[in-house]
């Protein structure tokens, strides 16, 4: 299998350890090729890439949240124009979803309160449903052998104080000891 995410790596293998994965980059078109030409026996790539690069019909299986949670924002679009620019601010305005930029804020939280990144197998998905945010994460070992997850449901009017909720609790269940183990693995530049 190959995959670039360390995030879907992680829970890929907590449920299929018999699996070799190969770590795979290049854009989607070279990741195909290197399906077609058997280098890999499967990708797991983001559908939502898939499909928008007209690959749809590429897609044999999609992943359930319950076998792979989303990297944090996943499928979620940023617009950033300078805050004086009061024409910009009107004209994007109308493309500013409060359900979305919730989730996305509470998801983000919980990232800041792991200190996660690009390379630690973190994951977390919101949804809105009313007036109540569920957000469910996780922080789990590159090789799948442990895997924290927790959900917390709560009032929308503090999503960012929900993702800091899930993140304490996963913290408080020993995620900051795979965390450490990770970034040893992966130290910061600089550090």
């Amino acid at each position: 299998m190959g995959t670039s995410s360390l995030r879907r790596v992680c829970q890929v293998l907590a449920r299929r350890p018999d699996f070799q994965v190969e770590s795979l980059r290049g854009n989607v078109d070279t990741r195909l090729r290197k399906l077609d030409e058997g280098q890999v026996d499967a990708i797991v790539l983001a559908a939502a890439g898939l499909k928008r690069l007209g690959h749809g019909h590429r897609i044999s299986e999609t992943l359930s949240f319950e076998v792979s949670l989303p990297a944090i924002g996943q499928g979620a679009l940023g617009l950033q124009c300078r805050i004086d620019d009061a024409e910009v601010r009107a004209l994007v305005a109308p493309l500013d979803d409060p359900t979305t930029a919730a989730a996305v804020r509470c998801e983000r939280a919980f990232l800041l309160r792991l200190q996660g990144g690009c390379q630690t197998p973190i994951a977390a998905h919101a949804v809105v449903a009313g007036d109540r945010l569920a957000v469910e994460g996780l922080v789990g070992r590159i090789d799948g052998t442990e895997i924290l997850r927790g959900r917390l449901d709560g009032p929308l009017g503090d999503p960012e104080s929900l993702g800091v909720q899930l993140a304490d609790d996963l913290l408080a269940r020993g995620a900051e000891k795979i965390l450490d183990a990770m970034r040893a693995l992966n130290p910061l530049p600089g550090a």
